[in-house]
């Protein structure tokens, strides 16, 4: 009686799906203020500036708030006892602008917004 080899049959590669996702470039823009009226109105500014020229928004997104509080002693000598307290509230938004062109990049470069308003803006 002969026996037969067993042959082992590979399976061929299965052909994963490629989903190519297209690359959604987006300009992340962060505001920072300690005053959340002037935080609010620089940030209406800055959508209706991108949606004059038909960008895709989201957000703003409200950051939590950052606290930083510092206590001081009130007298120097006598009275170590009593102090004060003192806090900076630093309020933050985010808004995303989708598919960025170059006209809103350029109007957006030459806003002018109120002082004490900081703005970081990214490529992602």
């Amino acid at each position: 009686m002969a026996t037969k080899p067993k042959t082992t049959e590979k399976s061929a590669p299965k052909k994963k799906t490629e989903k190519k996702a297209e690359e959604i470039a987006k300009l992340r823009i962060r505001v920072r203020a300690f005053e959340h009226k002037i935080l609010d109105a620089s940030v209406k500014q800055i959508i209706d500036t991108a949606l004059r020229y038909d960008a895709i928004i989201a957000g703003p997104v409200p950051l939590p708030t950052e606290i930083k509080k510092y206590t001081v002693n009130r007298s120097t000598f006598v009275h170590k006892d009593a102090r004060e307290q003192f806090e900076i509230r630093t309020h933050k938004r985010l808004v995303d602008i989708m598919n960025p062109n170059g006209k809103v990049i350029e109007a957006l470069t030459n806003l002018s917004l109120p002082s004490g308003v900081n703005i970081d803006v990214k490529m992602v």
